[in-house]
């Protein structure tokens, strides 16, 4: 059985899911997914109430009483998660800790700059990295919907259960460069990195980023191709458990180029830079032998609120960012 619930699940916040069809002429409903075939698993699908403490409590014990259930609690923004603190602390986790209870819970949060203010852009990775250790959950930022699609099945397969932390997309459900062909959803499994496809010999810059701002980059790439064989980018789909064997080919294989970066949309004090920045520079001292290679940051400048409040301003930090990455 799947589970999911949350603020305008059926039809999902940004319109990407319509599981549930409502007749207009008297309010009836039908679930597709539930005619599958005779016998079938169920999809349990709910709007919830805008209490986020109170549905992802109760996922949880969910996700606890039943665990051969995919249970899925997707925020409306991802912002919204902080209203269930006391959940994420106390129990997804610590619990397996502290008592030996373990959850497959996935909690879907919309994550991305997009210009939708404060309180519409982030989901808070860094809170969730400061949680995460021994192995107690799993913390992604997936860039492809095969990517997203095996995290999922990994999730119903894998033996020993374990939260999966989602910063789901926003503008990338409708982005044209974000697809994937349905044998990458066939075969294979979870891809922790996505590699870069420069050749080493030619790149000069080595560029990890994840989640949105790599279409933004490549983009930018496609509009500049005198910069296209000189920029490596590198994309981490999971922060924790870190993939450090599958960083560490990425680094080697470029340990050529002058400048390793970090690229992120989030704010000097957020997002993922504070958990990367040690691992990378480990990486690169232990792969260098010296201690002068460093990863560089480059994103918006420490700040107090996650993102402005100005559309104008947020279009002209991103493109800042952008042009700062390539060096453009």
């Amino acid at each position: 059985n799947i589970r999911l619930s949350g603020q305008d699940a059926r039809r999902a916040t940004f319109s990407q899911r319509h599981a549930v069809l409502v007749d207009q002429e008297d309010g009836s409903e039908y679930t597709p997914l539930n005619h599958l075939r005779e016998e079938q698993a169920k999809l349990l699908i709910y709007d919830s109430l805008l209490s986020e403490y109170a549905v992802l409590g109760f996922e949880y014990g969910y996700s606890v009483g039943d665990p051969t259930a995919l249970v899925i609690w997707e925020a409306q923004f991802g912002d919204f998660a902080n209203g269930a603190q006391i959940i994420w602390d106390q129990y997804i986790s610590a619990a397996e800790e502290k008592w030996g209870q373990t959850s497959s819970l996935v909690a879907l949060l919309p994550h991305g700059y997009e210009g939708q203010g404060p309180e519409h852009s982030s989901a808070r990775l860094e809170r969730f990295l400061q949680m995460a250790a021994e192995q107690n959950m799993i913390v992604a930022n997936f860039s492809t919907p095969a990517n997203y699609f095996h995290a999922l099945r990994r999730q119903v397969k894998r033996d020993v259960k374990k939260p999966l932390i989602i910063m789901t997309p926003k503008s990338l459900l409708r982005h044209p460069m974000c697809v994937s062909t349905p044998q990458e959803l066939t075969d294979g499994g979870v891809q922790e990195i996505i590699p870069a496809t420069a050749d080493p010999s030619d790149a000069k810059r080595h560029i990890l980023c994840s989640g949105k701002v790599y279409y933004d980059l490549a983009k930018a790439l496609q509009d500049a191709p005198e910069k296209q064989a000189q920029i490596a980018i590198t994309r981490v789909e999971q922060f924790y458990p870190f993939p450090e064997d599958e960083v560490r080919a990425e680094l080697e294989r470029y340990r050529s180029v002058d400048d390793v970066l970090w690229v992120q949309e989030e704010p000097a004090n957020m997002g993922a830079w504070s958990y990367l920045r040690p691992r990378l520079d480990a990486l690169l001292e232990d792969i260098h032998g010296t201690c002068e290679e460093r990863a560089q940051y480059v994103g918006r400048p420490a700040s107090a609120s996650p993102a402005t409040g100005s559309a104008k301003v947020h279009k002209r930090e991103q493109d800042n960012v952008v042009s700062e990455a390539l060096g453009v």
